[in-house]
């Protein structure tokens, strides 16, 4: 998962990569595992791929303005990350007026995909606050080192370690209750 965009070295022809390739490489090569950490964030399948698509187009359209081109996948990372904290916040306030949560919908496809018990464990962290869970995918998921996560999230190490083992915590006494 933490493969990263190998570009030629600087200086040397076709040292500087148009948008259209860096983009559509990044797009290939990063996407699958981009929606799927969306879709744990926001437990809808559909969604998930908008808020991926949404991250994509935003590196495009602002290419020229990039300040380091490298860190483009820590910038798509927290692109959706903050793409998906936008539509839990628009959830939430609908579930306020509509006076009832709204439920993540199970298609065939991601109940077969996620199993009997990865549901149980997805469940459990649905349940976590925001950021618990968003380390937690981001660790566990993606497998990102303690400062990349910092880096997505715009937050200390020190923050990360803490929020990680309370959510470890938490999952673990709810996983055993569900027993």
């Amino acid at each position: 998962m933490k493969s990263e965009i190998i570009h030629a070295p600087p200086g040397s022809p076709g040292a500087e990569a148009s948008a259209d390739t860096v983009v559509t490489e990044l797009f290939v090569v990063h996407r699958l595992a981009l929606v799927r950490l969306a879709f744990l964030l926001l437990g809808d399948q559909g969604t998930a791929e908008d808020v991926v698509q949404d991250a994509f187009a935003a590196v495009y359209r602002r290419w020229s303005k990039l300040a380091d081109r490298g860190q483009v996948l820590p910038y798509l990372r927290t692109a959706v990350v903050n793409g998906c904290r936008m539509i839990l916040r628009r959830r939430a306030i609908i579930g306020r007026f509509r006076g009832r949560p709204e439920v993540p919908f199970w298609s065939a496809e991601a109940a077969a995909l996620l199993g009997e018990t990865r549901r149980q464990v997805f469940l459990a962290v649905r349940a976590l606050p925001r950021r618990q869970r968003e380390v937690l995918v981001l660790r566990f998921y993606l497998d990102l080192s303690e400062a990349e996560i910092a880096q997505v999230l715009g937050v200390s190490r020190g923050t990360v370690k803490s929020t990680a083992s309370r959510a470890l915590k938490v999952l673990a006494v709810k996983l055993q209750e569900e027993r």
